[in-house]
């Protein structure tokens, strides 16, 4: 056993994942309240107010009410370090939250009790199940009418193709809410609605009676016990029991009910994550697959933010640590490029604040300020030559020209599309043949977004009007003939294609068009060129994954 090994075991790294509203931001803080790392939690609803969710940081978040970037916060619980990501559930961000999930070991998904599995939820558990990441589900909103719980229970297995053990079990709902069993403790949590409950407390204040058939329960709780009982005994007789092998396979899911707003169910999530979410396992490079215990640190840049501090003009990666032990000040290497890194103000977060940091191990989410040396998907070394695969840049849906309102700040454009586009905010393309920047999403609401942090952030009022296009495709070449060979044919097709081939971030040829049917007269033309809905590095073994 690598001396390294009891720190790995100790990390737990997760994602919160849901459709926008289903409390993930709420919950968020209060895995945060309870776990210490905070003594306030912060109201998502009071957007005018001084208090904010505090994984909340960007200005328009704060006026919306709505995550649209991913954020990081690390925390300490029963002598485990928590790395845990917000990702933004609104469907217009899913990019961000596609590339988070793959620097998790588990995630939680939060689940609106009166909606059930909405859309969103569907297409990041396709993700999640494409790389069988393990899922811990929570039910929330229980004290507003909401369906039955066998109802969503019966939905999540049908929809999600995962089995369902249920870990809790509500006792009514609504104004008749009363509470949560705890199946595997056997006892009842007694639901009081408020926000006042903290760790640090007996039991947070809550009120807990032993055993699942407690004489009292009948008289304190009437016909919502009853019902409860009854659907306890079908789930016990119906359900399969909990499998750790199903669950850390993707395949099987624990589930709690609760009530995040009011600090109600989030205990026993809390220390579910601890006890069943697995810590750092191998991950697979091209060249070979990393333990997370071997001496060697290597880690893997899986999100850029530009401005988390606006005074200072930041930029920060986000680094997974994949494997070793991580020292400040060590020295690193940029495999892509070749360049040597020496962080010595390598930050830990909690959310916008910030701690400098003197190590960190395997499981660990690190932030290294950098002016532009350090890009999406890069991977980090003491000297060896690895590459990590598997994040992915999926191709546009939506398409805008955008041009400076003030000819005199196009400089600053420029500058602020180019971090904006490195941090994969939005995808920013330069036409091989034209001046006007164009810029790609996957929805309307990261064009809003771009607008009004290019205004706030760089001072820059700019124009975003319709552009033609509405298909693109990254391009590549195997003639079959050899590097020098491929080179030449993708030249030749760029020059034919000028006038809609443009350049992305990391100057990755694509073909922007306006219809489906010229993409298919296009391959139909030039037979070796490939085009590809996905950029990334081995990127289409995970797309093969996504469709399979």
């Amino acid at each position: 056993m690598s001396e390294l090994t009891p720190q790995v075991r100790r990390r737990r790294t997760f994602a919160i994942i849901s459709h926008p509203d289903a409390g993930k931001t709420t919950l968020t803080e209060k895995l945060l309240l309870f776990s210490g790392a905070i003594q306030i939690a912060g109201s998502v609803k009071a957007r005018k107010a001084t208090r904010h969710a505090t994984s909340d940081w960007m200005e328009i978040e704060k006026q919306r009410g709505i995550s649209v970037a991913s954020s990081v916060m690390q925390m300490e619980y029963r002598d485990c370090v928590i790395n845990l990501l917000d990702t933004p559930g609104h469907q217009d961000f899913s990019e961000d939250t596609y590339r988070v999930l793959t620097a998790v070991d588990a995630a939680l998904m939060v689940i609106d009790a009166a909606n059930g599995v909405e859309p969103q939820t569907r297409r990041l558990l396709q993700v999640c199940r494409a790389r069988n990441t393990p899922i811990l589900t929570f039910v929330n909103k229980m004290d507003r009418e909401v369906q039955e719980p066998l109802t969503l229970m019966d939905e999540i297995e049908r929809e999600l193709g995962m089995s369902v053990v249920p870990f809790t079990w509500p006792v009514g709902m609504g104004k008749q809410f009363h509470g949560v069993m705890d199946l595997r403790e056997e006892q009842m949590r007694v639901f009081s609605p408020g926000e006042d409950r903290v760790a640090g407390k007996n039991d947070n204040g809550d009120e807990i009676l032993a055993g699942l058939h407690n004489p009292a329960y009948a008289e304190r709780f009437g016909m919502q016990y009853e019902q409860a009982q009854g659907e306890i005994e079908l789930v016990r007789e119906a359900a399969p029991a909990f499998d750790e092998a199903e669950f850390l396979a993707g395949r099987q899911t624990p589930m709690f009910f609760g009530s995040a707003v009011n600090n109600f169910g989030v205990q026993e999530v809390l220390d579910a994550l601890v006890d069943l979410a697995p810590s750092p396992s191998e991950r697979a490079a091209i060249q070979r697959v990393v333990q997370p215990d071997e001496a060697k640190m290597t880690g893997v840049v899986f999100k850029i933010q530009a401005n988390m501090d606006p005074a200072h003009r930041d930029r920060i990666a986000f680094v997974r640590v994949a494997s070793g032990h991580f020292k400040r000040g060590m020295r690193l290497k940029v495999t892509r490029s070749g360049k040597e890194l020496r962080p010595n103000t390598v930050v830990s977060f909690l959310s916008q604040r910030r701690e400098l940091l003197d190590e960190a191990f395997a499981g660990d989410i690190i932030g290294i300020p950098n002016h532009g040396v350090l890009q999406l998907g890069d991977t980090l070394t003491e000297g060896e030559a690895l590459q990590y695969t598997g994040l992915p840049f999926f191709a546009p849906e939506m398409f805008r020209s955008v041009e400076v309102a003030d000819p005199l700040r196009t400089k600053q454009l420029r500058a602020g599309l180019t971090q904006l586009g490195e941090e994969g905010a939005i995808q920013v393309f330069r036409p091989v043949a034209g001046t006007v920047l164009l810029l790609g999403a996957v929805g309307q609401l990261q064009f809003e977004v771009v607008a009004h942090r290019l205004e706030h952030e760089y001072g820059v009022k700019a124009r975003i009007m319709p552009a033609r296009y509405n298909v693109a495709r990254w391009v590549t070449c195997e003639t079959g003939d050899g590097a020098a060979a491929d080179e030449r044919e993708l030249k030749r097709f760029i020059d034919g294609n000028a006038h809609r081939v443009a350049l992305d971030a990391v100057d990755a040829a694509c073909v922007l068009l306006e219809y489906a049917g010229e993409l298919r007269a296009m391959q139909e033309n030039w037979p070796k060129i490939k085009f590809h809905a996905l950029r990334e590095h081995a990127g289409l073994v995970f797309q093969k994954q996504l469709e399979g």
